[in-house]
């Protein structure tokens, strides 16, 4: 739990603007703090997020943002606003979730583990809290999820950003202006791409005070080139692939020349998945894993070995490619930041990801 949670006007009558709400924001629960206390003395929580000090409304998002090529469309999310005695006015902490292959899942669901960590350790002590469920997620009409794609990312938070302002006065949320930007693992991304671009590009509406960028490959470039196989191989590095192959539309002539079958077959429409997890998706036989294989062996079971060697050795793959695009390195941040990360995340090294 302290892993992942250390820690712009926008809108107007057009329903396509971005940022605008496409349906009246929806209050999906209210908890108060005495049952917020009863939960997190339950579930051990408490000795991180401490007591409550607000109650907190947990309201539904839908609001318009744009897709990789700016066309309209639409994201939902979750609004987290303090209440009771807490009256403001409070700063704004824009969320960014990690990968998820789970294409209905939404945060506006106090229930789900996640949300409620952002209630206990953020909403309840007086932040209020948006969180974007991301494009191709939950009610997004967006025909795919560009994972990982950096540009996309921060378009589609800061556009929360803005749904939060458009509903603040309707669910009675108090805002001071401030903007406070964190997200764990591929929320990192998310996250640090948000203020790399929300600073260069809309730093008079977006008054970012402080990034706390969790765990997040922010050196692709570097992850693509890594000699050993990533933990979790099988699920980030096919939907990296065939997200990038959908943004760019270069990365690979033929999806056979890249995965083997069966997978060529059905995995450029695999992620997200209506109805399978990251447990179920390895047992079922979607992905490799399911029988224990290592990293390695998930790797080699799935991808071509003519590919994987390429991969490792031409600068001009088209993975390579799109990689670089997508790296966060190389700017200097306005507002402070914090960068953390677990020395021995098998995934997201810092030695790769942070000291560059």
């Amino acid at each position: 739990a302290a892993c992942l949670l250390a820690a712009c006007g926008g809108g107007g009558s057009d329903d396509n603007a971005r940022g605008a709400l496409k349906e009246t924001p929806q209050t999906v629960a209210t908890l108060t703090a005495a049952q917020l206390d009863t939960s997190t003395a339950a579930s051990g929580l408490q000795a991180l997020s401490g007591k409550a000090r607000c109650d907190v409304r947990v309201v539904a998002l839908n609001y318009a943002t744009v897709g990789v090529a700016g066309e309209a469309t639409n994201a939902s999310g979750v609004m987290l606003v303090p209440g009771g005695t807490c009256t403001g006015p409070f700063p704004l902490v824009a969320y960014a979730k990690g990968t998820d292959v789970q294409k209905p899942r939404t945060l506006a669901n106090p229930s789900e583990a996640e949300a409620m960590l952002l209630i206990a350790v953020y909403a309840a002590q007086g932040y209020t809290v948006v969180a974007s469920d991301y494009l191709g997620y939950a009610k997004s009409a967006f025909g795919y999820h560009p994972y990982l794609h950096a540009d996309s990312e921060a378009t589609t938070l800061i556009d929360a950003i803005r749904a939060a302002r458009n509903a603040a006065k309707d669910v009675g949320a108090n805002l001071s202006g401030k903007v406070m930007l964190t997200g764990y693992s591929q929320g990192g991304h998310v996250s640090m791409a948000t203020q790399r671009n929300g600073e260069r590009d809309h730093a008079a509406e977006l008054n970012i005070v402080a990034g706390a960028h969790l765990s997040g490959p922010y050196n692709l470039s570097g992850s693509v080139k890594l000699p050993v196989v990533i933990a979790g191989y099988q699920y980030f590095v096919p939907f990296l692939i065939t997200s990038w192959q959908k943004v760019y539309g270069d990365v690979y002539r033929n999806v056979g020349d890249v995965f083997k079958a069966p997978y060529a077959s059905y995995i450029e429409t695999l992620l997200p998945n209506p109805t399978l997890n990251f447990t179920t998706l390895a047992t079922s036989g979607q992905l490799p894993g399911g029988k224990g294989e290592t990293p390695t062996q998930a790797r080699d079971a799935m991808f071509q070995a003519a590919f994987v060697t390429d991969l490792a050795t031409n600068p001009n793959n088209g993975v390579v490619v799109a990689s670089r695009r997508n790296d966060l390195l190389g700017w200097t941040p306005k507002a402070p930041v914090f960068l953390c990360g677990g020395a021995g995340d098998p995934t997201v090294p810092p030695a790769v990801h942070r000291d560059v």
